[in-house]
């Protein structure tokens, strides 16, 4: 049975780059995410984000989120596959652990959740995973 986790992170640092600019007013992007997270994930996270603005200035992304630190007090890291929206005033979206990736205490780990970002440098997450 899966254990429900839930928590906060916090983005310490973001550096974005664009590197196509689309017909239209549009354009793709690049972001390098360090993030620090608490709750039933207690660790430091980094991420890598691709994402395709529209005219509006709302996003689709997607990335691949490697977290280092503990679940549930077992100890190790794990990749995060995430995609989601930003629509001002917050990005939303689904992650799913990368199947294989977990070491340490969490090799095994499996599980899905979901993350909210308002506008600003907090944000929520659940984690529904099986070890």
């Amino acid at each position: 049975m899966a254990t429900h986790a839930t928590g906060t992170f916090e983005i310490t640092g973001w550096n974005e780059e664009d590197f196509e600019e689309l017909d239209g007013g549009g354009k793709l992007t690049h972001a390098e995410v360090s993030q620090t997270f608490t709750g039933a994930i207690e660790g430091a996270g980094s991420v890598r984000w691709l994402m395709c603005y529209r005219p509006d200035r709302s996003a689709d992304w997607v990335g691949l989120q490697l977290i280092d630190g503990e679940v549930g007090g077992r100890k190790g890291s794990f990749v995060l596959r995430s995609a989601g929206v930003f629509d001002s005033p917050k990005a939303a979206g689904d992650w799913t652990v990368v199947t294989g990736s977990a070491t340490g205490e969490l090799a095994g780990l499996s599980g899905s959740g979901r993350i909210e970002a308002p506008m600003g440098s907090q944000a929520t997450y659940t984690l529904d995973y099986e070890l």
